[in-house]
């Protein structure tokens, strides 16, 4: 029997001659009626740098599909620019085109009956997109990473787009003139690909790696790099034999899985939004995760990445450590990584590091040896206290002093706090409070990182909290604090914040605490009102409308009925 196991109900049959003559005009001749159909998600867009490569994989991974003995059929999907529309309205569109990808993907497979898909995805919301989908379809499935800028140069030192957003900081607070400022906007993206430290794409696609839904080394390739082009058509026979053994997400995506991703991240040192991804996904695919399981792993796998945005390193110099499979070679020595989790190809995690080498080769210090890593555990810490009773996420790499308590300046925008960093006004303690900015308030949850970069610029960063209902780019460090659920929008303590009320954010103990008697804040509550919705149509309007707590992914498809 062939292996058209979902396709010939589009192509077998008298009554399908229709069908048939429509495929016909798009290359289908009489032997591929009963070949499997193949669907290539596209991500291409000349939008950001992220994808603009992605076309020309695209066609690589079309002509494997092709050769492996499938048919091909591209569609596009869209994504947009986290780093360009940073800072704007427009940002609040980003973590929504998440939900876009994914039903976009899903509505065409499924639409048009295809016996499996490879998304191709550069841009952040690419990967936890395509990714939602195949969990939704549960057909034979793989992903592609675009692949990660290689860095920019300017006096000796690597830069990469958070360079610049941390330059404005700089020219703000005297530090350096307009000239450098100059330097380092046209230096910082020298040419495709996505953003290059280890920041959000870079760590997801490094997380898709870990759980066994790309290929080994493929997600800290350069996107312009050959062996990025070799990759994508490697994948797409992966992913025809796939749809042979039908090997499906569902054994893929298991709890196993989601817990090699969570350690692969700890120990590279990524991106907060991770956890947001993570738990939408498990959502989707029916595993049980939770946002405290992240604070379990955190406590026993160690930084062993010095990677930016709080190290020195980008991505590429990792690819040419060893890569995410020296990485989980480490963790796996360690009892750390399940072994037997299975893998796209058909082979366990175990198998597919089998020639990996135990310890990371000597010469070289972005992969630090097991006895010497950056720190003894990870990261990304869950904060929990009154003023986070669901919790909240804090990127703790790079902070000289874990704990501060300080007196709130609170901001109902993000544009008005970074307007106040920008202008002088926040001082050595305060504690910077960003609200409304969450999945339904904001809505969107648009990411933080031109006020975080800029108080790093203005050299605040181990002095100044920030904690907020909102997401951080992965290009953010420092005493920051996003996430906060329940969100403002909503009534959550995160709201009832007034001007000067003392905060403490405690990594060490895990805390986020607004230090007000509980009596004024029953009073406060009382007296809250929810505020109108910024959005009554379009997009915004229907998340606004559907979407969930942070702590639960953020997703908008919860209890629908």
């Amino acid at each position: 029997m062939s292996d058209n196991f979902r396709s010939r109900v589009v192509t077998q049959g008298t009554q399908r001659t229709p069908n048939r003559a429509m495929l016909r005009a798009v290359g289908f001749g009489d032997s591929d009626f009963s070949k499997p159909i193949v669907g290539i998600a596209n991500g291409y867009s000349t939008i950001t740098p992220c994808n603009m490569g992605i076309n020309e994989l695209a066609k690589c991974a079309e002509a494997g599909a092709r050769n492996a003995g499938a048919m091909p059929q591209m569609f596009g999907t869209i994504t947009i620019s986290d780093g360009i529309s940073m800072g704007t309205e427009g940002m609040k569109y980003s973590l929504v085109s998440r939900e876009v990808i994914a039903d976009s993907i899903e509505t065409v497979c499924n639409g048009q009956s295809m016996d499996g898909v490879l998304a191709i995805g550069g841009c952040d919301k690419n990967m936890p997109g395509a990714m939602i989908a195949m969990a939704r379809m549960n057909i034979p499935a793989i992903f592609v990473y675009g692949g990660t800028i290689k860095p920019g140069h300017y006096n000796g030192r690597d830069l990469t787009v958070v360079s610049a957003f941390e330059a404005v900081g700089q020219y703000s607070a005297g530090k350096i003139d307009e000239a450098e400022l100059m330097a380092i906007e046209r230096n910082a993206c020298p040419g495709a690909g996505s953003c290059g430290g280890m920041f959000t794409a870079n760590t997801m696609s490094s997380a898709f790696e870990a759980m066994g839904m790309s290929l080994p080394y493929s997600s800290t390739m350069a996107a312009e790099d050959p062996e990025k082009a070799e990759s994508a058509e490697k994948s797409a026979a992966v992913l025809v034999e796939a749809i042979h053994k039908q090997i499906l997400p569902s054994q893929i995506l298991t709890r196993k899985a989601f817990e090699n991703a969570i350690s692969v991240i700890m120990a590279v040192g990524g991106s907060t939004n991770a956890v947001l991804h993570l738990l939408a996904i498990a959502r989707t695919i029916g595993v049980e995760l939770t946002i405290d399981d992240f604070e379990t792993i955190r406590h026993r796998v160690p930084v062993l990445c010095d990677l930016k945005p709080s190290g020195r390193y980008v991505t590429t110099n990792l690819h040419q450590a060893g890569g995410i499979p020296q990485v989980m070679k480490m963790l796996l020595v360690h009892d750390l990584l399940h072994g037997d989790a299975l893998t796209i190809s058909g082979q366990t995690i175990a198998e597919v590091l089998v020639d990996v080498p135990n310890e990371p080769p000597k010469g070289q210090d972005v992969i630090r040896p097991w006895n010497n890593p950056v720190y003894r555990e990870g990261h990304l810490a869950v904060l929990k206290g009154n003023l986070a009773t669901e919790g909240a996420v804090a990127k703790i790499s790079g902070v000289r002093n874990p704990k501060i308590t300080g007196p709130a300046k609170v901001f109902e925008s993000e544009e008005e706090c970074l307007d106040a960093i920008l202008a002088g006004k926040i001082n050595s303690g305060d504690v910077i409070v960003i609200r409304y900015e969450g999945p339904k308030g904001g809505p969107g949850m648009r990411e933080m990182l031109a006020p975080t970069s800029a108080i790093i610029g203005a050299g605040l960063g181990d002095s100044v909290g920030l904690i907020t209902d909102g997401r951080f780019s992965g290009g953010t460090y420092g005493m920051v604090v996003g996430h906060v659920a329940p969100e403002a929008a909503v009534g959550g303590t995160i709201a009832l914040v007034e001007e000067g009320d003392s905060i403490t954010i405690d990594a060490e103990q895990k805390l986020l605490q607004l230090n007000v008697p509980e009596e004024e804040l029953t009073r406060r509550r009382a007296n809250w009102q929810p505020p109108k919705p910024r959005y009554t149509k379009g997009i915004l309007g229907k998340y606004a409308k559907l979407v969930s707590s942070s702590s639960l992914g953020a997703v908008t498809d919860m209890d629908l009925f």
